[in-house]
């Protein structure tokens, strides 16, 4: 059984997102040997790919809003969800929120929030769970590119809207993904976000931040 908090250290080096420069991340230097490592050694045990070791197009830019715009979580109880590398509960927690939980169902991306916290030097709770369909009396929501599937988009953003009626703010970044609702959000604020043609096949990724209305 692999150990997630060694392999991440192994296979990752501290590096800054380009659009979040205040904040380091462990994360994979090149793209697909991570990859094709992480399916050929772990497949058998049932480890999902390695979302967490990218910084993606829509986490960077709601950071980005995060950090440019702290009211929206200073003081209050923040979940990041599919939290993967923490960049957004990081984000949250360096702009004075009063809690900030990362839920990833991933062990392996638990491991790197736990490095990446003590990187920025910040608390994060952690939990590797899903959460959908519960409440916590969270205030804001923190939702980075989470619509790449049809059946999780559906079931999340059932369950985001939901919170959103109950008072909850949902905040969402997103580059244009297939499942991303094309009604029932405000667009706030729009990002032209380095990335890689391995990532996104194209070097600039335009993304912005959406609340959920």
């Amino acid at each position: 059984m692999k150990d997630p908090r060694a392999f991440v250290l192994a296979n990752t080096a501290l590096i800054a997102p380009p659009l979040v420069p205040e904040i380091r991340l462990h994360l994979a230097t090149e793209v697909v040997p991570l990859w094709r490592k992480t399916e050929e050694e772990l497949e058998a045990e049932g480890v999902p790919p390695p979302y967490w070791a990218f910084a993606w197009a829509g986490g960077q830019a709601l950071a980005r809003y995060v950090l440019d715009h702290p009211e929206s979580v200073v003081r209050k109880r923040v979940l990041d969800f599919g939290s993967g590398s923490g960049l957004l509960a990081i984000a949250a927690a360096k702009s004075d929120a009063a809690s900030v939980l990362a839920v990833d169902i991933d062990r392996f991306a638990g491991a790197a929030i736990v490095l990446n916290a003590e990187a920025n030097n910040v608390r994060i709770d952690v939990k590797a769970e899903d959460v959908i369909d519960s409440d916590d009396g969270w205030q804001t929501v923190l939702v980075g590119d989470m619509c790449y599937e049809r059946p999780l988009a559906e079931r999340l953003l059932v369950w985001l809207h939901k919170l959103t009626a109950r008072g909850a703010t949902v905040l969402l970044g997103d580059p244009g993904r297939s499942y991303f609702p094309k009604s029932g959000v405000e667009k706030l604020e729009t990002y032209r976000v380095q990335t890689t043609r391995d990532l996104e096949d194209r070097e600039i990724r335009e993304t912005s931040v959406y609340r959920l209305v």
